[in-house]
């Protein structure tokens, strides 16, 4: 939407992401993220760390149940998804503004690590996902030849709908 602040953070989860359903029925995951800026200080020649940011965040639906099963505390992740800005009041009667970031994307960072990715079928997709996730043809082995690179090529390459 037009006046939307999007926004990307990289940091660390600081606690296993939680994952509720709403009463109507839609999966939700909160998590926190901090995020630590590092500056280099000249004078005394080290990298020095400034205030960390802690940021709120939620996952809806589909991608609330991926995180949920994919992410734990500690994993460095890159999120990029909207600002809002909520008020409520407290039991005590003070008003308290907090600001979150519901999450549009999410993954985990490969700066420090290595990951491997499942693709999950789109729900309603005609003909499967956008990608084809057909399994490679088997191997004989060392020193037998595979046959015709093209055709498996042909297979393995993504089609677009367009």
């Amino acid at each position: 939407m037009v006046g939307e602040t999007v926004v990307t953070v990289v940091g660390n989860l600081t606690d296993d992401p939680e994952i509720r359903t709403t009463p109507s029925g839609d999966a939700v995951t909160h998590f926190t993220v901090a995020s630590t800026p590092r500056t280099f200080d000249r004078q005394s020649n080290e990298w020095k760390d400034a205030d960390t940011l802690f940021l709120r965040c939620s996952a809806w639906r589909q991608t609330a149940e991926h995180v949920a099963q994919s992410l734990a505390r500690g994993t460095r992740v890159i999120v990029q998804g909207r600002l809002h800005q909520r008020t409520y009041e407290t039991r005590e009667g003070e008003k308290r503004t907090v600001i979150e970031l519901e999450a549009l994307e999410i993954g985990p960072s490969l700066r420090y690590a290595a990951a491997t990715v499942s693709r999950i079928p789109r729900a309603g997709a005609p003909g499967g996902t956008l990608f084809d996730t057909a399994p490679p043809a088997p191997n004989d082995g060392p020193g037998v030849p595979d046959g015709d690179k093209s055709a498996s090529r042909e297979h393995n390459s993504p089609t677009f709908p367009f």
